[in-house]
């Protein structure tokens, strides 16, 4: 491990605290009364922050968007506080946030938990004299028990469990000021009066210094999810380091041991994947693996393992010796009596015991070295160095060999199995593979960062780089994959790559360098190449190979490496090669492989002679022979004849696909009608040609007959029969999504965008349904087709109320979209008119029209005014009809207000004009255009400030929808407790009405006629109870609605009253018409008050509601 120096900054004041982003990124210094913003990145100060008069002791990231101090939980109303028996200097959450820990100055940690109960109390031997200064929980997840790492100014690190239970006490030589874990718990930093910061396993191993400093540490916080450490110290440094541990391992054949947490060493069998730990409890700095031998080098001393037993699986290991020494080298070989220390340009050989008997000194620093075996106490070694020299040394001898010497720096080495060839990587990536003997230089390949040869075949190694690896067999081309990592072995077709920090052992298939032989008839070595492992069919091969050959010892040896030893059958192969095909057939029967004779006739095309070698014993035979020599027909092109062949055969899946793919429908149709219901495999191949070769009425009659309804409905969705899709639906109904939603999305790409809503509607695909409408309305907004806008949101509404209807979840929320998309649509709906009056030459409406709507959107948009609407058209409308109809005070108004808004150019003149000429006019309105309330009679003015309501009762005005002249309706309320068709029954009792009756009595008399009026009431009273309910308390502010009771209800006459029926959740909605004898109508779909003779004439222009567009002759609401 070695800490490498980032950035590093310098403040004026002691750094007390640190805390990284949770992403990082950044990083907050409490220096002083200031913090310091940084980017970790490269050091940069983004912004420094003020505001704390005094000292700032401790910063943290907040993972919400607040803060608070003191305990507290979501449960608990308020922050609890608790007394302590001491100052508490530190604290730390467990992984669960359930426990808290806390350190005191008097040397105890008190475990409690979230609300505050202390659970557990640990007092430490050395009490007051020991105040705790850091304590952390292990974040890791993995931990089975919640660790508390505890650090004391007794100068001691401790480790207790949640329970209290000490599991480890660790000796300090310095005051511990801070304690931070990595963000998985493998290790811990400790920092204090030492002015250094160092490293400690989790379990309190110190592994080394992260960096020196020049005064007390105190505080050290590691960066989320990475190995950076930032440090603060009393000076106000700044450090921020970079951790590199680097891989620590050694490997022989299939034995690869490595480091583990800095203190462990894992044994890996690479072949069987077996492991062994061997624990250390300090630092591994070396390791290094021969056969049974095992050399750990740890700080002060070296450690010699041995294999209990000869066995080549044998994994365990036991201490053969001890070398209590502390030694400085940058490279540890064990061999079977020896260690051998590298240090720079030298090599020292040791016993066992520690004793130095042999030193070789270098010519230049030495880049790599490796056992490469030899009799025990005689092993060689394979030195390279950075002058390019490579020697062979001797363990008992004191000279080394030159093997050769190079231009560039050795990477690394290998030696050839039976020490004939030297490979080479040097610094240029380049391998070079050498004759030992000769000097000479073999061939070279670039991209290569490792080299390793094959140790059971002397003319085949391989390199990895550049993500690839390179298999090389003798001279031939190199045939490469991809890998990422470094070639550390190659034994037979095993290759062991390193990855990062992980070992593997790739199974790599000998195929490509064995065939590599073949081409060059180099049969010998291309079956030792095999004998590495290839699959049976490159067996097969190869010996098919060497009999073309005539190289008849290797096919014999191919045969009984197969474990083949059969001399009829090994004799019919040659015959059948020499053309000897009759012979060969009797030979292949004899010997019990029939199969084989039928795929040399088959293969040889001579179906009459399989038919005849076959005879009629297997008809499963005779079929396979048919469908072969219809396969043999379809090679040569002749389809139609492998079509027939094939459904002789029962291969009908085969005579499917070639009449397909040659457009034969009859033939197609032929099959689908002979094959039974229950192929459903072959049927659905016909059904899918049908459809390929637009034959859709025959794809259909395939599915009804398989019964596949689900392929039938894509079918006639795909072709675009929706009558017949519709059909299919109302016989089938969970088909129905499977329908109208593809027949919305083609409606809408079509432009029929209403159909299309209209279908995601009745797929039930509410969402769909809504999106295309409010697309709709904005276009139509946006366009200016303001008609279109209003039925867009009243159907809009609509939608929402269903969803109301059907997803109690979302009540509330769709019936608020509800009254929302009712008041665009009526507020859109009279703005139409306006605007055709606005830009267009000739208006259709009258004056008295034109006035009603410009007041009833005037009152309307006391808020925000929606898109497309224009306050200017609107009040440039109410004041030309005002001033026409005599309402000069409200036309007065409006062209003041015009004054106020941005007028466009082509209205300019007219409002100037008349802003000037209705000066000239009294200022009052006239008294046949004010409106009247129904309920208490009362005068209102045009210009209400209230809104569309009464200024006296507050009742809201109802108007028409297409006059918007006020009507005389007043809306009332059910007593609680009355149900709506309770309600509705009670008006269909047709109680009496009060009427006058009006009569001409004729008197005849003295020559004489005489006509009089006789004026009575009938009998029932002249007391309504409906009439009363009118009243209402003058002068009060708030709205007061009318109630009914059971008794009001009976004395109204259905004719009267007017009923909205609005679907659930929404409650009905009543009228009751103060002037019987003039006749009002309402639509039964979207509730719209109408004078009769005006709807009348609009429907007899329109054909359809005004509003809603419904259909005069659609019979549904």
């Amino acid at each position: 491990m070695r800490a490498v120096l980032t950035w590093r900054d310098k403040v004026e004041q002691c750094v007390y605290d640190l805390a990284f982003k949770p992403d990082g990124t950044q990083l907050i210094v409490a220096a002083g009364n200031r913090l310091l913003v940084y980017d970790t990145s490269d050091g940069t100060l983004l912004q420094p922050l003020k505001g704390h008069k005094d000292t700032v002791y401790c910063v943290a990231y907040a993972k919400d968007v607040f803060c608070i101090e003191g305990l507290w939980s979501p449960e608990q109303k308020s922050v609890s506080k608790h007394k302590s028996s001491s100052k508490i200097t530190c604290c730390s959450w467990t992984n669960d946030g359930q426990y808290l820990a806390l350190g005191m100055f008097n040397g105890v940690v008190s475990i409690r938990n979230k609300n505050g109960e202390e659970k557990v109390k640990i007092e430490r031997p050395g009490g007051s004299l020991s105040p705790i200064w850091s304590i952390s929980w292990n974040p890791s997840r993995e931990e089975r028990n919640d660790i508390l790492a505890v650090a004391d100014w007794g100068q001691k690190l401790s480790f207790y469990q949640l329970s209290g239970k000490q599991i480890g006490d660790h000796s300090l030589n310095f005051d511990p000021c801070c304690i931070s874990y990595f963000t998985k718990g493998e290790y811990i930093l400790l920092g204090g009066s030492d002015k250094q910061v160092s490293l400690f396993t989790k379990d309190g191993v110190r592994l080394g210094a992260v960096g020196e400093q020049t005064s007390w540490v105190w505080t050290c916080k590691v960066k989320p999810d990475s190995n950076y450490v930032v440090v603060g110290c009393q000076d106000g440094t700044i450090s921020f380091y970079q951790l590199i541990f680097s891989t620590v391992h050694g490997l022989y054949k299939d034995r690869y041991a490595y480091r583990d947490s800095m203190t462990d060493v894992i044994v890996q069998h690479l072949i069987t994947e077996q492991k062994v730990r061997i624990k250390c409890k300090e630092l591994v700095k070396k390791i290094a693996i021969y056969k049974n031998r095992l050399a750990i080098q740890l700080p002060e001393k070296i450690l010699i393992y041995e294999l209990y037993s000869e066995d080549s699986l044998d994994m365990r290991y036991r201490v053969k010796e001890k070398i209590a020494r502390k030694f400085e080298c940058n490279l540890l070989v064990v061999c079977a009596d020896h260690i051998i220390l590298c240090q720079e340009r030298r090599l020292q050989c040791l016993s066992f015991s520690g004793v130095k008997e042999r030193e070789w000194q270098m010519e230049s620093l030495i880049r790599y070295i490796k056992v490469i075996g030899g009799p025990p106490g005689r092993e060689g070694l394979l030195v390279g160095l950075k002058n390019g020299q490579i020697l062979k040394i001797f363990v008992d001898n004191l000279f080394a060999i030159v093997l050769l010497k190079q231009a560039t720096a050795v990477r690394c080495l290998d030696m050839s199995a039976s020490r004939n060839k030297l490979a080479v990587v040097d610094e240029n990536d380049m391998c070079l593979v050498y004759d030992i003997h000769t000097k000479e230089l073999l061939f070279q390949e670039p991209n290569a960062n490792s080299v390793a040869w094959n140790t059971q075949c002397e003319d085949m190694l391989c390199f990895s780089g550049g993500g690839y690896l390179n298999i090389k067999a003798s001279t031939f081309p190199v045939h490469q994959q991809k890998l990422q990592g470094f070639v550390v072995g190659y034994n037979g077709s095993k290759i062991f790559c390193l990855h990062v920090f992980s070992m593997s052992a790739v199974e790599v298939p000998q195929s490509a360098p064995m065939y590599q032989y073949l081409d060059r008839k180099m049969f010998r070595e291309a079956y030792q190449i095999a004998c590495l492992g290839v699959t049976d069919a490159d067996w097969r091969e190869l010996a098919m190979e060497a009999l073309e050959g005539l190289e008849f010892e290797t096919a014999k040896k191919e045969r009984k490496k197969r474990g083949e030893t059969n001399n009829d059958l090994f004799l019919a192969d040659v015959f059948s090669y020499q053309g000897k095909f009759h012979e060969a057939a009797k030979l292949y029967k004899r010997s019990g492989h029939e199969n084989l004779a039928l795929d040399m006739y088959t293969e040889l095309r001579m179906f009459e002679y399989a038919k005849d070698f076959l005879g009629s014993e297997d008809p499963k035979e005779t079929k396979m022979l048919i469908t072969k020599q219809a396969d043999w027909a379809r090679n040569i092109n002749e389809p139609k004849a492998a079509v027939e062949m094939y459904i002789s055969a029962g291969e009908h899946c085969k005579a499917i696909e070639i009449s397909g793919e040659h457009g034969w429908v009859d033939m197609l149709i032929d099959i689908a009608r002979k094959l039974d219901k229950a192929e459903r495999e072959p049927l659905l191949m016909c059904a899918h040609f049908f459809k390929k070769l637009d034959n859709p009425g025959y794809a259909a009659e395939t599915y009804l007959k398989i019964g596949d309804l689900k392929s039938l409905v894509q079918l006639h969705v795909e072709t675009q029969r929706w009558d017949e899709a519709f059909a299919l639906g109302e016989k089938h109904p969970e088909f129905k999504d499977d329908i109208y939603v593809p027949y919305a999305q083609w409606l809408a790409e079509n432009d029929r965008f209403e159909e299309a809503q209209k279908a995601f509607h009745k797929a039930g695909r509410q969402g769909e349904a809504v999106r295309v409408l409010e697309q709709l309305t904005h276009n139509a907004v946006v366009e200016s087709r303001f008609s279109d806008a209003a039925y867009y949101y009243w159907m809009l509404s609509m939608q929402c109320l269903d969803i109301a209807q059907a997803d109690p979840a979302q009540k509330e929320v769709m019936l608020s979209k509800f009254h929302h998309f009712q008041h665009l649509a009526e507020l859109y709906h009279g703005y139409h008119v306006i605007h055709r009056y606005v830009e267009e030459p000739f208006s259709f409406h009258l004056p008295e029209t034109l006035f009603n709507i410009s007041r009833f959107l005037l009152h309307s948009l006391t808020k925000d005014t929606p898109l497309g609407i224009s306050k200017v058209n609107t009040l440039f409308t109410l004041a030309k009809q005002s001033k026409a109809l005599g309402a000069y005070k409200l036309a007065r108004h409006a062209y003041d207000k015009l004054q106020g808004l941005q007028i466009p150019a082509r209205f300019q003149k007219s409002i100037e004009l008349g802003s000037l000429t209705i000066r000239s006019k009294p200022f009052h309105d006239s008294e046949e255009l004010v409106p009247l309330c129904y309920r208490c009679s009362t005068n209102n003015p045009l210009l209400n400030n209230l809104g569309n309501v009464c200024i006296n009762c507050r009742q809201p005005f109802v108007f028409s929808a297409s006059s918007y002249e006020v009507l005389h309706l007043v809306e009332f309320y059910l007593e609680e407790g009355i149900t709506d068709e309770e309600a509705v029954s009670l008006i269909d009792l047709e109680a009496p009405r009060l009427k006058r009756e009006n009569k001409w009595q004729e008197i005849t008399s003295n020559n004489a006629q005489t006509l009089r009026l006789d004026e009575s009431m009938d009998s029932v009273g002249d007391d309504d109870p409906f009439t009363a309910k009118l009243s209402f308390e003058q002068g009060g502010s708030e709205f007061v609605p009318v109630v009914v009771s059971r008794s009001v209800l009976r004395s109204m006459s259905r004719r009267d009253v007017l009923i909205k029926r609005w679907p659930q959740p929404l409650r009905w909605q009543y009228f009751r018409s103060l002037l019987p004898d003039a006749s009002i109508t309402m639509c039964p779909s979207c509730f719209q008050m109408f004078h009769s003779e005006d709807y009348e004439l609009l429907l007899l222009q329109h054909t359809c509601c005004p509003y809603c567009r419904r259909r005069m002759d659609d019979p549904s609401p």
